[in-house]
């Protein structure tokens, strides 16, 4: 393909990172082959980049220049896969891990030299525009845990920047990775809409894509027969959410909501009369929180 388009267009270049730089004079694009490729501008008529446009992908060069690993990630995770996704990390587990800055915050090259410094390993970023993508965090044999919430401290501390993270759980092999990264985009993209927890785990989103794809009526509909009287009262909803992810636990969630134990004994009771729904069992504690994670 590059040789055909060099006929057509004598000035294109194959991007080579020790050799180049992304030239503003140059309008760059990405091969199918994930190749780097430029063509000066006087060279290109709004005709030419329209057709280029269709069988190439545009290259923002605000962008940092991908590394090979990061190149073998996107042919993974490209929808069509129809090139074979290379293998940089060997057989280690991995995991995606999105990520959501405000925008305007950081240049994504100041963000992933940035991020790079959290982690002893580099970690491959597929980005979706200039403010959210994907980490490919891996596992190492000593199985560290890294903490998501530690890394929004250093960052905000640091950098000021506002960060939100959908941590994915760890897999083997990449004969479904473009499966799995379109899932881990929606699954975080739901979330967020939903919470503004700054770090979420793709366990905690399930509940919510649940949600998003139920039809709107029937959900409004499930909301009112659940939660009844209690459907604008806040602060008991408030409680039952606590109480839920505190694992229906009365000590962790008296403590949490800075309540004395018996005043919420006293509160579940008094949901319980007026709704017959026992919150503390967990199959009745479930629905109600399903009901309530909808609300605006």
């Amino acid at each position: 393909m590059v040789d055909s388009l060099r006929a057509i267009y004598p000035s294109l270049i194959i991007y080579e990172e020790e050799i180049h730089d992304f030239d503003r004079s140059y309008k760059w694009f990405v091969t199918k082959e994930n190749d780097i490729i430029g063509i000066r501008r006087d060279e290109l008529t709004s005709k030419d980049i329209a057709v280029l446009n269709a069988f190439l992908m545009p290259y923002d060069t605000e962008f940092p220049f991908l590394t090979d690993e990061e190149r073998d990630w996107q042919a993974a995770v490209a929808p069509d896969k129809q090139n074979p996704a290379g293998d940089a990390a060997g057989e280690l587990p991995y995991r995606f891990v999105y990520f959501s800055i405000r925008k305007n915050q950081i240049s994504p090259a100041a963000f992933k030299e940035a991020i790079q410094e959290l982690f002893a390993r580099r970690v491959p970023i597929l980005w979706e525009n200039g403010h959210e993508g994907m980490l490919v965090e891996y596992r190492t044999a000593k199985k560290e845990v890294i903490s998501y919430d530690e890394i929004i401290d250093v960052l905000m501390s640091d950098l000021y920047i506002k960060i939100d993270f959908m941590v994915g759980p760890f897999r083997e092999g990449r004969s479904d990775a473009a499966e799995h990264y379109t899932l881990m985009l929606k699954a975080a993209k739901t979330v967020f809409h939903y919470s503004n927890q700054p770090v979420a785990l793709f366990l905690e989103t399930v509940p919510y894509l649940l949600i998003d794809q139920a039809d709107p009526e029937l959900y409004r509909n499930i909301r009112e027969t659940v939660l009844q009287e209690y459907i604008n009262d806040e602060e008991t909803l408030k409680m039952i959410e606590v109480f839920t992810r505190s694992n229906l636990n009365i000590s962790e969630t008296a403590k949490s909501l800075h309540l004395h134990r018996n005043s919420l004994q006293y509160r579940l009771d008094r949901f319980m009369d007026n709704t017959g729904i026992d919150i503390r069992k967990f199959h009745n504690a479930m629905t109600v929180y399903l009901a309530l994670l909808g609300r605006d």
